[in-house]
């Protein structure tokens, strides 16, 4: 996949492309549909298949301290785009000054002049430009106008619940993770760089974590443990997480530490990526560190259940794919 990170990157205006408009947070199925009929309109009319994103989030500018809680990192939405197909990926810098633009001008400046667009793909409830003048049937009425198809995807629905962001993001707070992984069409992932804790896990409690800066601030899951599957270096490990303030030993800060089962690197300051699949139990204060030990006792060895289980079910759902 071709990615221009500003609009002055892009020296040659494109020629006949199908282009769709968002902000892909998560990248969910309801995008990954949209995504796949960008891709296949591109293919069937020999375009170039064309998505827009902007970065950072519209609304971390409008709405400062207010903004959004985001369920993806830029890297993460970057390489599940790539993933679904797409020819070009063009991420707009967002700020006060972009906001400013008229939906018009957008299509007129951007849309038409830049990208050559042969047609826009746009989800449902897709609005942009100033006062999001530019919404589905604005932008049904402009490609009437100016020369260009406009295809709505219709909402989508798993479950009895609609796949959106707002959907993703609320299941995501209340830990409800087989859910979450039902919208996104994948497990929820968070990342970050391991960093060194209090070191109370292996020499204390008895079982080593590694440790990853959480904030409030960000979209946090529902505090508690999680059965977790754990990327680095290319492997998957099992493994237990547990996100809140360690009320046992008192503390004040919010972590993610993760205890990887048979697993013994020294991996502090090296990216991880944890897979959550599984919400096992509510935060707890026990009386000391021998309580607390014999409870991950208990959760490791539901883990392992329940890992197992997923294994069980890659491994089914792989022999229905080649006995087809």
């Amino acid at each position: 996949m071709e990615i221009y990170r500003n609009l002055d990157d892009i020296k040659k205006s494109f020629k006949n492309t199908c282009v769709t408009i968002g902000n892909f947070d998560g990248v969910h199925l309801g995008h990954q549909i949209l995504f796949s009929e960008v891709v296949n309109k591109a293919y069937n009319d020999k375009c170039t298949s064309l998505a827009i994103t902007f970065e950072p989030h519209p609304l971390q500018v409008i709405r400062p301290g207010k903004g959004i809680k985001l369920i993806s990192t830029y890297e993460q939405k970057v390489e599940l785009i790539d993933l679904a197909g797409i020819d070009v990926l063009v991420v707009i810098p967002f700020d006060m000054d972009f906001a400013k633009i008229t939906a018009e001008n957008f299509v007129d400046d951007i849309l038409i002049n830049k990208f050559g667009v042969k047609e826009l793909i746009v989800g449902y409830d897709y609005a942009f430009g100033k006062g999001r003048q530019g919404d589905t049937d604005f932008l049904k009425e402009q490609g009437q106008k100016k020369g260009f198809a406009v295809t709505v995807v219709e909402p989508y629905y798993e479950d009895d619940m609609l796949v959106s962001s707002t959907k993703v993001r609320e299941l995501i707070s209340e830990g409800r993770m087989r859910d979450v992984k039902k919208l996104l069409g994948r497990n929820y992932q968070i990342r970050g760089i391991v960093q060194r804790g209090k070191q109370r896990g292996g020499v204390v409690v008895g079982f080593p974590t590694a440790n990853l800066h959480i904030s409030e601030e960000d979209l946090c899951p529902r505090h508690g443990v999680y059965v977790t599957q754990v990327i680095y270096d290319g492997k998957c490990y099992g493994g237990v997480l547990n996100i809140g303030y360690n009320p046992t030993f008192g503390e004040q800060q919010l972590s993610a530490e993760t205890h990887i089962f048979d697993f013994n690197q020294d991996i502090y300051g090296k990216k991880i990526k944890i897979n959550l699949l599984r919400f096992l139990r509510g935060e707890q204060k026990f009386s000391g560190p021998e309580e607390l030990s014999e409870q991950i006792r208990k959760d490791i060895k539901l883990a392992h259940e329940v890992l197992d289980e997923a294994q069980k079910e890659f491994l089914l759902s792989c022999e229905e794919k080649y006995n087809r």
